[in-house]
C-alpha cells in the first residue's frame, strides 16, 4: 500500500429550523466568503456521527443530534483541495447557542429555500440540500 492515495473523509451537518437552513460563511480557501453547510474532516479513530456532532459544535456552538444518513458525496472533484469523501447528517438541534463568528467561521445564518436557491454555495452543497429534499 505503500505510495497508495486514498480520498480524505469529511462530515457535514444539514441543520433545519422551521423552513430554514443553517449554513455557515467560510473562513478560509476553498470558498473563503462563500456560505456552506457547517462540517469538516473526520479525525483518526472518531465515528463519523461524533465527527459531525463535533465538527458542528466547532463551527455553530450549537449542539446537535446526527438523525439520519442523507448521503455520500464521493466525486473526486467536488473539492479543490483534492478527492474528499463527505458523509452528510440531517441533524436537529438538541441545544446550545448561535455564535455569530468562530474559529472557522465568518459568520451563520438560517437560510431559506428561495434565498438557498438564489445563492452560491461552496462546494456540491447545493446539490446536498436538493437531495435532502430541501430545494
Amino acid at each position: 500500500m505503500k505510495g497508495r492515495k486514498s480520498p480524505r473523509l469529511a462530515v457535514d451537518g444539514v441543520i433545519v429550523s422551521g423552513n430554514k437552513v443553517l449554513l455557515i460563511k467560510r473562513k478560509f480557501e476553498p470558498f473563503a466568503g462563500f456560505y456552506a453547510l457547517p462540517g469538516g474532516f473526520v479525525e483518526h479513530g472518531e465515528k463519523v456521527e461524533d465527527a459531525c456532532i463535533r465538527e458542528v459544535k466547532e463551527e455553530t456552538g450549537l449542539d446537535i443530534k446526527a438523525e439520519r444518513l442523507i448521503g455520500v458525496y464521493s466525486d473526486p472533484d467536488r473539492d479543490p483541495r483534492g478527492h474528499i469523501v463527505s458523509v452528510v447528517f440531517l441533524c436537529k438541534i438538541i441545544g446550545g447557542s448561535l455564535k455569530t463568528e468562530t474559529n472557522e467561521t465568518k459568520d451563520m445564518k438560517f437560510f431559506s429555500r428561495h434565498e438557498i436557491r438564489t445563492s452560491r454555495l461552496a462546494f456540491d452543497h447545493k446539490k446536498i440540500l436538493k437531495d435532502a429534499g430541501l430545494l
